[in-house]
C-alpha cells in the first residue's frame, strides 16, 4: 500500500488530511503533530528547518514512505528547499497560501492575508507576491497572527482574549471592504466560522488543503498509483494534544501515539 507522510505543528495539517481523505485512495497516511515544538510561526527558520529533517527522517526509516506533504506554510517556507535537495526520489508536496486563486477572484481588487509572522517574512511568500502582483493590481492586506494558533489546538476561539485579538486583526479588513481572505496557516480554516462572523460581512476564505491534495494525486498517478481501495491514518504526536478535538477533526476512533 501506498505510504504518506503528513506533518505539522500540530492538528492544523489534519484540515489538509480531511481532504486528502476526500482525494487519494488506497494509501496509508502517517500523520505526526509535533506538538512539543509548536508553534512554528515563531520559531526561528534554523529551527523550523531541523525539525522539519528529523520528522522526514523518522518518517523514512520508520515507514519508508512514498510521498511527503509538509501541511505547513511555514515549515514549507523554510524546508522545503532543502528537504527536496535532500530526498531528490522521494514526492514531496508543499503548502503556500491560496494568494493567486485570491487575486484572481477578488471584486474590489483587496485581499487579506492571515499568517503567521515566520510565513510572512519568509523568502518562499515574498517570492510568491512579488511573482503574483504583476498579474492584477490588487492591494495585499496582511496580518500576522501570533497566538491564533495557540487558542485553536485548545479550543479556546470564543473566549474573550481571542475574540478581542481577532477583532484588532479583521477591522482594518472590514474598513477597507476586503472581499476575499487567504488563510495562510494550515490551522486557520478551524477558525472560518468565527472569522467570518467578525468580518461581519459575505467574505469569501481560501486555504490550500484542496491544491495539495490535487498535487499529490497528480504525481502520485504520473508514477502508476490506482488510486482504489481504502485510505487509513496513522496519528502520532511529540506532545501533549487535544484528543477529543482530534476525534472530531477526523470524523473516526483512531489510535494517538506519543513519540
Amino acid at each position: 500500500m501506498l505510504k504518506i507522510g503528513v506533518f505539522d505543528s500540530g492538528l492544523g495539517g489534519l484540515t489538509v488530511v480531511q481532504t486528502l481523505n476526500q482525494v487519494i485512495k488506497g494509501a496509508e497516511i502517517f500523520y505526526i503533530a509535533d506538538t512539543k515544538n509548536a508553534p512554528y510561526g515563531e520559531k526561528t527558520t534554523e529551527q523550523i528547518l531541523q525539525y522539519s529533517l528529523d520528522i522526514t527522517k523518522y518518517f523514512i526509516e520508520k515507514h519508508n514512505i512514498d510521498a511527503l506533504v509538509v501541511a505547513c506554510n511555514t515549515a514549507t517556507s523554510a524546508a522545503i528547499k532543502t528537504l527536496r535537495e535532500k530526498y531528490p526520489n522521494l514526492l514531496i508536496v508543499g503548502t503556500e497560501p491560496a494568494l493567486k486563486p485570491a487575486i484572481e477572484q477578488t471584486y474590489t481588487g483587496k485581499v487579506g492575508v492571515l499568517a503567521t509572522p515566520a510565513t510572512l517574512r519568509g523568502d518562499k511568500y515574498q517570492a510568491l507576491v512579488e511573482k503574483l502582483s504583476s498579474s492584477k493590481k490588487v492591494k495585499l492586506f496582511e496580518q500576522a497572527c501570533p497566538g491564533l494558533v495557540e487558542h485553536i489546538e485548545k479550543g479556546t476561539l470564543e473566549s474573550k482574549e481571542s475574540i478581542a485579538m481577532l477583532d484588532v486583526w479583521l477591522t482594518s479588513m472590514r474598513e477597507v471592504d476586503v472581499d476575499t481572505i487567504v488563510l495562510g496557516c494550515t490551522h486557520y480554516p478551524l477558525a472560518s466560522k468565527v472569522i467570518k462572523d467578525m468580518m461581519q460581512r459575505e467574505v469569501v476564505l481560501l486555504d490550500s488543503s484542496r491544491a495539495i491534495a490535487q498535487r499529490l494525486l497528480t504525481l502520485l498517478l504520473n508514477k502508476g498509483h490506482k488510486n482504489e481501495g481504502e485510505l487509513i491514518l496513522e496519528f502520532y504526536t511529540t506532545g501533549s494534544i487535544d484528543e477529543a478535538f482530534v476525534y472530531e477533526l477526523v470524523k473516526s476512533s483512531i489510535e494517538l501515539i506519543v513519540l
